[in-house]
Parts: structure tokens; sequence; C-alpha cells
């Protein structure tokens, strides 16, 4: 199994950007938990992040079609709420595409209320921190080998 965890803009200064919103773990940290996750659970991780709309739909496009992952965990910052560009790349994606965002978008501001993303994506967590990042690791794998969860099952 193989997992890209792509991040959009200011993803990058998470930890030290708003620290009452999206916490004070940054973004080397968070990846680093779900390295060792991985290596618990014997699946491939990558990272990726750029603050650029074409960079995200360029990476997207091109793991998702090449056979390089079966599943895309995207915390499109921003982009959530607007770019049509990332939605249609999203819905194109021959793997599952998972939405994953550090707060709850629902409990901020208006115009945060509202994912395009979310449409095209299996699935949507938020609000849970760090955290969110490590429940979508978990549901990927459910989603990839619903039985890799089961009990009893290594």
């Amino acid at each position: 199994m193989r997992l890209l965890f792509l991040n959009g803009p200011n993803i990058n200064l998470v930890g030290m950007r708003e620290p009452e919103v999206y916490g004070t773990t940054t973004l080397a940290e968070i990846n680093e938990q779900l390295q060792a996750l991985a290596r618990a659970y014997r699946v491939e991780v990558s990272f990726f992040q750029s603050n650029h709309e074409g960079v995200l739909v360029d990476v997207l496009q091109e793991k998702g079609w090449s056979g390089e992952v079966d599943c895309i965990i995207l915390n499109a910052g921003a982009f959530t709420h607007y770019s049509y560009a990332l939605r249609d790349a999203v819905a194109a994606s021959p793997v599952p595409v998972l939405e994953v965002h550090l707060s709850n978008i629902y409990q901020r501001e208006p115009f945060r209320h509202q994912s395009v993303l979310a449409p095209v994506c299996r699935g949507q967590i938020s609000g849970f921190g760090a955290g969110s990042y490590i429940a979508a690791f978990f549901a990927a794998l459910h989603l990839i080998n619903p039985q890799i969860l089961a009990p009893g099952k290594e």
C-alpha cells in the first residue's frame, strides 16, 4: 500500500501559524508520526507540499495516474473553498482522495464552510488537529484493504 499526503498553501507553516487554530505540531512532526505508523503497518508514504495550485494539480495527476500510489490524502488549505481546477483533478483521479483539515472548517468563518472538493472526495476528516492526518491514514488503509485493521490480522 502506498499513500501520498498532499498539502496545499500555508500548510508548511503549521505549528507556527495561528497555533490556536492549527495547533503547535509542525508539518515535519506530523510527517514523522505518519512515517512511524507507515513502518508499523508496512505502508509506503510520501509527502508533498506546495503553495501553488497548478503544482498541486500536477502532482495529483502524476501520482494518481502513474500507479505510484493507492490513495491520496489531501489538505488543500484555502484551495478547498474555491479551486475548481483542483476539484476537477480530484474528480478525475483514478485513486481515491481523502480530504483532511487540521481545524473544523464548519466552526470557522462562513466562507470556510463550503468545500468544493468534498463532493468528489471519498471522505472528509476535519477538526482533530494533527490527529486528522492519523485518522486519514487509517481511513485510507481501510479503504484500500478493509481486512488490514480487522482484529487478529497483521
